[in-house]
C-alpha cells in the first residue's frame, strides 16, 4: 500500500476532498492511505496556542513555519524503505505528469505544506525535494498537496478503474499532448452532431480519426 503523509497546520481542510471520488475509493480499496499530521502537535510552546511560527531573524514581514516541529513531526512518523520527503513551495520545481509518474513509484510521499512568509531555511536540510504546481502564490500548501496526492495516486496501478484509462489521456504521451475529443449522447444537440465515424463501429477508422484529432498545446 502506497503512503502519503501530509504535515499541515489545518488538517480538517483535506476531510472533504479525500473522502470523495477516486481517493475515496483508492482508501477503501487499501490501494493508498493517507495520514494528515497536526504540525501544531509538535509545537514547542506550552498553552493552548501551539505555536509553529515565529517572526523572522533580522525583521521583516510575515511570519516564518519553525524548523523544530518540523523535524519532529519527520521523527515521529513511521517510515517506509522508498520514502520522498517533498517541500511545497511557489520556489520548487514545476509539477507534471512525469513528476507524478516518477512519485508514484515511491512507497511513501510525505508533503510539507507551508503557510505564512514560507519555511525556516533550515527545512531545506529536512527534505528531499522541492516541488511548485505553478507560477503564482497560495495562502498555504493543503490545495497543492491535494493536487499532488490525486496526481501520484492516479498513476498508482487499480486506482484507476479501467486497466488502459491512462493510455490516452491527456499528457500521457508528452506534456504537448492533449487528448482527442470525445462523445456521448445525445447524437445531435441543437444542430452539434457526433461525428459520423465515430458512430461507424469501424476501429481502425476511428483510430485513425482520434489520432488525426489529437491536439497538441498551444
Amino acid at each position: 500500500m502506497k503512503t502519503f503523509d501530509i504535515i499541515t497546520i489545518f488538517p480538517k481542510i483535506f476531510d472533504s476532498y479525500f473522502n470523495e471520488s477516486i481517493i475515496k475509493r483508492a482508501q477503501k480499496n487499501k490501494l493508498i492511505k493517507i495520514n494528515i499530521h497536526d504540525l501544531r502537535k509538535y509545537s514547542p510552546a506550552k498553552g493552548i496556542h501551539k505555536s509553529v511560527d515565529d517572526k523572522p531573524y533580522g525583521g521583516g514581514p510575515g511570519m516564518i513555519l519553525m524548523v523544530e516541529p518540523i523535524y519532529k513531526a519527520l521523527r515521529a512518523m513511521k517510515k517506509k524503505k522508498k520514502r520522498r520527503i517533498i517541500m511545497l513551495t511557489p520556489a520548487g520545481k514545476k509539477f507534471t505528469q512525469r513528476e507524478a509518474e516518477r512519485l508514484s513509484k515511491y512507497d511513501q510521499i510525505v508533503l510539507l505544506c507551508g503557510r505564512y512568509e514560507g519555511f525556516d531555511a533550515r527545512v531545506d536540510k529536512l527534505v528531499d525535494e522541492k516541488i511548485s504546481i505553478g507560477d503564482y502564490v497560495l495562502a498555504g500548501g493543503e490545495l497543492a498537496a491535494m493536487i499532488v496526492t490525486e496526481a501520484v495516486a492516479r498513476n498508482i496501478k487499480g486506482v484507476v478503474g479501467h486497466e488502459h484509462a491512462l493510455e490516452d489521456e491527456t499528457f500521457s504521451h508528452d506534456l504537448d499532448y492533449i487528448e482527442y475529443p470525445q462523445y456521448t449522447r445525445p447524437e445531435d444537440f441543437k444542430g452539434q452532431k457526433v461525428p459520423k465515424v465515430l458512430l461507424s463501429g469501424n476501429h481502425k477508422e476511428i483510430e485513425k480519426w482520434r489520432k488525426k484529432n489529437v491536439k497538441k498545446r498551444k
